[in-house]
């Protein structure tokens, strides 16, 4: 799952496909949009009002990846379903923990 990732200066960036009012909050597979870039696919519980679902999105995955919610910050997509995270961190850490929390 390291294609997922793209690494950058004290971090990586993750791109993430979010549905909101899910059943359960749950990270299921990756997959490609139209331009070929691949996305993490999430669902959280929250409605996508007041920031709710975005920030339900962190701590969904700060507890995957046993960081604190304050190490990642949305980038960009704040009020879209495609989000790009950025995950402070070592770039291989952050890897072996998002293949750890998908297998």
């Amino acid at each position: 799952m390291v294609h997922l990732l793209t690494p950058a200066e004290g971090g990586v960036f993750l791109t993430v496909r979010l549905t909101p009012r899910a059943s359960r909050a749950r990270l299921g597979r990756a997959d490609a949009d139209a331009a070929g870039q691949l996305r993490l696919k999430a669902w959280v519980t929250a409605p996508p009002a007041d920031g709710a679902a975005n920030r339900a999105l962190i701590e969904l995955i700060a507890d995957a990846l046993d960081v604190p919610k304050r190490d990642i910050e949305i980038r960009r997509g704040l009020g879209d379903r495609t989000k790009t995270l950025f995950i402070e961190g070592d770039a291989r850490d952050v890897a072996r923990r998002l293949e750890k929390a998908l297998a």
